[in-house]
């Protein structure tokens, strides 16, 4: 075995690599064949991935309770969340969360640049899965090529059809795994396979299934550098302090080739021009020429140089996370005005939220006073108003609310004194309110309405409201 560490495969040199990088965005190219890693960074992305998918494709089959764990039952409009129930009216809580996973993202592109997109992004996690397929199938890097370039043989048929099946598997699981989110898993595998689910269910598996082996199987990079839009708008988020993958130019130039024994070439610098760092790159680029948007901080480039320089016996970090500022020799601001503002507001926000949701009412009551008639006297002489009570039980079972009053010790509220409604249920009950003339200090009296659920009064919701009586006491 030569002692000699290898020029770039596919590639000659820089110049080329470069003239490479700047080919016109959407001019059609050869694809990307990335070559297989392994090191620390390339593991946290394995063992992010993995908690990703785990979650996704096991969560339809866990139940809680009688019902599915994670289940968005669109036709009844209930949406379940391990043991919470959600309906429309809770949709600002999602507008909310959305909005603390915005400012998730801001802090963490300041503070780290697209390290989201390396890690758990769901289109490099489902590419790298499609990637150890390929290279399961069809073998490493130069294999691919070499196969990729031959004519089309019965090893290779079987090779193209061993990788082409297995993506699908996948993605079909990707689909099928969707929809059982919408529709219980364990009916839609049985009418999926029998033919008696819906037509939105099969085209929704379709869709997914089509989009996963396109966007995962053939897209890839250019999902990350044409049509993504975060790798457009990223640059405005970045600054000298931000974490990025970065080449040390001072300690890596000039590069070369050279043995891997022998006296050191102080002449040189400790880029042995290998190019691994090019073919690991799941983007095609090459980090020796800076920052460049399409890089996704993946860090594979990291773990290929850190291995070939423990082959040449020198230190770690030629190809680093790093930033501007310690690149070029000066010092790293961890706290900035920016960074801090994005990740205080993303803490308070995380704090009020887990605070609304923790104590978010089981019940949903209003009160509506009738606008038609501000009062009326009865037979008997009491001046009365009528009030509109709506209802929505936001419970998954059936709950009697006791209906209660407060606000004058002589008024009398006529009207059920308690509504059993069912999961989902909304209730219209219409009450009166009765006070003797001579009890009414002013025409206009603050009032409440007080809802009270049987199985948990510590939910208990009370609506404000007022009496309105004759104007005598102007």
């Amino acid at each position: 075995m030569s002692d000699r560490i290898p020029t770039v495969e596919g590639q000659t040199d820089a110049g080329e690599r470069l003239a490479h990088r700047h080919t016109p965005a959407y001019q059609t190219k050869q694809g990307v064949y990335t070559r297989g890693t392994s090191g620390f960074f390339q593991n946290v992305r394995l063992t992010a991935g993995l908690v990703m998918l785990f979650m996704y494709y096991l969560f339809p089959w866990l139940n809680w309770g009688d019902r599915q764990m994670v289940w968005f039952n669109l036709p009844d409009r209930q949406f379940y969340v391990f043991n919470a129930t959600f309906w429309p009216q809770d949709l600002v809580l999602l507008s909310w969360l959305l909005i603390i996973c915005a400012f998730g993202l801001f802090f963490v592109t300041v503070f780290g640049g697209r390290i989201w997109c390396g890690y758990t992004c769901p289109q490099t996690v489902w590419t790298q899965i499609f990637m150890a397929i390929e290279r399961h199938t069809e073998g490493e890097r130069n294999a691919r090529i070499k196969l990729d370039k031959g004519p089309m043989t019965p090893s290779k048929f079987r090779k193209k059809l061993a990788k082409h099946t297995l993506w699908l598997g996948v993605a079909w699981a990707t689909g099928f795994t969707f929809v059982a989110y919408f529709i219980p898993a364990r009916e839609l595998v049985i009418d999926h396979w029998t033919g008696q689910a819906s037509t939105a269910a099969y085209l929704w598996i379709g869709l997914f299934t089509v989009g996963t082996y396109l966007n995962a199987g053939y897209m890839r990079e250019k999902v990350c550098i044409h049509m993504c839009p975060y790798a457009r708008f990223q640059s405005v988020m970045f600054d000298q302090d931000t974490l990025i993958v970065a080449y040390d130019t001072e300690r890596g130039e000039p590069r070369g080739s050279r043995k891997r024994t022998g006296d050191a070439d102080n002449s040189q610098g400790d880029c042995v021009d290998c190019g691994l760092c090019v073919q690991v790159c799941p983007t095609g680029i090459d980090i020796r020429d800076g920052l460049q948007y399409e890089c996704i901080q993946c860090a594979l480039c990291i773990d290929a140089c850190n291995s070939i320089m423990d082959k040449m016996n020198y230190d770690h970090g030629l190809v680093r996370y790093a930033t501007e500022h310690e690149l070029d020799g000066g010092k790293t601001h961890w706290f900035r005005p920016r960074l801090i503002g994005y990740g205080a507001a993303m803490v308070i926000m995380c704090v009020a939220f887990a605070y609304a949701l923790t104590h978010r009412s089981t019940v949903e009551a209003k009160v509506a006073r009738d606008r038609g008639a501000l009062f009326h006297e009865t037979k008997t002489g009491d001046i009365e108003n009528t009030y509109t009570l709506t209802l929505f039980n936001k419970t998954s079972f059936n709950e009697v609310y006791e209906v209660n009053f407060e606000g004058h010790p002589s008024a009398r509220l006529i009207g059920p004194a308690s509504l059993e409604l069912a999961p989902g249920q909304t209730r219209v009950q219409v009450y009166q309110v009765q006070i003797a003339p001579d009890m009414l200090a002013n025409s206009r009296l603050p009032i409440s309405f007080i809802v009270e659920p049987a199985k948990h009064p510590e939910n208990e919701v009370t609506i404000e409201s007022s009496f309105i009586g004759p104007d005598r006491w102007k």
